[in-house]
């Protein structure tokens, strides 16, 4: 009875730790990690680490953020962290090295407000308003384009001369960093 026991119980800690290592496997969540990193050419290397949801047939800003005028993770789970290793300008407004929140927020006049947050290590954009938004190192505004193709995964790019975008659906959103 007793090696029956121990064997019950050697059983269950081992199906406990298999779960608990399955749970800490974010490539197995319905909006899975990605990373971009490239050396632009002003030197500094930009790497944004983000998960990427999925449309899956709902309307963005009607059934899936962002919604117009609310602040935005800009991917899923924990707040997208937009990393340079160098003081760079986005949009010509200067950005001191470190890692930050990226935040975005779609506005009505087909503008978007992208924001850079101190605060990088955080859970979607909960506490932005109540209590990181004081921790805001830049905000800058850019126009949207029309997407071609549609983008049925959040993707962002960063190329070699500095011009990073992501797609989301049919919105196309991109700026400068120097």
């Amino acid at each position: 009875m007793k090696k029956l026991f121990a064997l019950l119980a050697i059983s269950a800690v081992a199906l406990s730790s298999v779960k608990a290592i399955a749970q800490d496997d974010k490539s197995k969540r319905p909006s899975p990690p990605a990373k971009v990193s490239q050396k632009i050419n002003s030197g500094a290397t930009i790497t944004i680490d983000y998960s990427q949801p999925a449309v899956k047939g709902r309307t963005i800003g009607k059934d899936l953020e962002p919604m117009t005028g609310k602040v935005w993770r800009t991917g899923a789970n924990e707040a997208t962290v937009f990393e340079t290793d160098k003081a760079v300008t986005v949009e010509g407004k200067s950005l001191p090295a470190g890692k930050y929140a990226f935040f975005t927020k779609m506005n009505a006049d087909n503008t978007w407000t992208l924001i850079f947050n101190k605060v990088w290590k955080t859970w979607g954009a909960f506490d932005y308003e109540s209590k990181n938004k004081d921790q805001d190192a830049l905000q800058v505004n850019v126009k949207s384009a029309k997407a071609s193709p549609f983008a049925e995964r959040l993707t962002f790019n960063v190329d070699k001369s500095g011009k990073v975008s992501f797609v989301w659906g049919d919105y196309l959103v991109a700026f400068n960093v120097k």
